[in-house]
């Protein structure tokens, strides 16, 4: 996205919070200034930026709601905020993995992080919209995305194994034995996500919404 950004002609500050994502989107963007960020707590002062973006972020924090409104805050009045969620249902990648932990019998970490109730809400363009309707933030709209990702089956076992996402620490913090029994589950679901070309074919669904600080 930062890449994206600076090709439209955008001065961008961008943060993540894992150092090997700010260490590749250096590289992705040379022209943007790259740090280490963890939102709500963002190193900038309030009203920074014209417009402010969180790509697939939201669905990743503690309090989303605190999230969004930290978008607001570094947004000069009249600026744009936007950010992508995974909707309910994410798309057929989620459902090729969780498929094959359930066929493996694999329980879910006692101790994955979760949020709290109070803090949770629809992942529905109504329940996304009214996030940002409470940060205070004007015009929200939101829409759906939907596009196919195209995947090789073992870079997209890769990154589970190496325990990206909640799917990936399912996975990555069972017995080996289970693991092995997850493996052989999603090598069998494989073929029915498969296309042409041998790569999954992975329908994927989101939410994106924007709004005015």
């Amino acid at each position: 996205m930062a890449a994206a950004a600076c090709a439209r002609g955008a001065q961008v500050s961008a943060v993540d919070a894992e150092p090997g994502m700010v260490a590749l989107a250096r590289r992705a963007a040379p022209e943007a200034e790259v740090t280490i960020g963890v939102l709500p707590d963002l190193p900038f002062a309030p009203e920074t930026f014209d417009s402010a973006a969180a790509n697939f972020v939201i669905n990743h924090v503690g309090g989303p709601a605190e999230a969004v409104a930290a978008l607001r805050v570094v947004t000069r009045a009249g600026g744009r905020v936007a950010a992508t969620i995974w909707c309910s249902p994410a798309g057929a990648g989620h459902e090729l993995l969780g498929r094959a932990v359930a066929e493996a019998g694999a329980p879910t970490p006692a101790d994955l992080p979760r949020l709290a109730p109070a803090d949770d809400f629809p992942r529905t363009a109504e329940g996304f919209a009214t996030l940002f309707k409470g940060a205070g933030l004007t015009d929200v709209t939101c829409t759906p995305v939907d596009w196919d990702h195209l995947a090789d089956p073992e870079e997209w076992w890769g990154g589970v194994e190496a325990g990206v996402g909640t799917i990936g620490q399912t996975v990555s913090r069972q017995e080996p034995g289970t693991i092995r029994r997850i493996k052989s589950a999603y090598d069998r679901l494989v073929p029915e996500y498969l296309g042409a070309d041998g790569r999954l074919v992975l329908r994927y669904h989101a939410l994106l919404a924007t709004g005015r600080a």
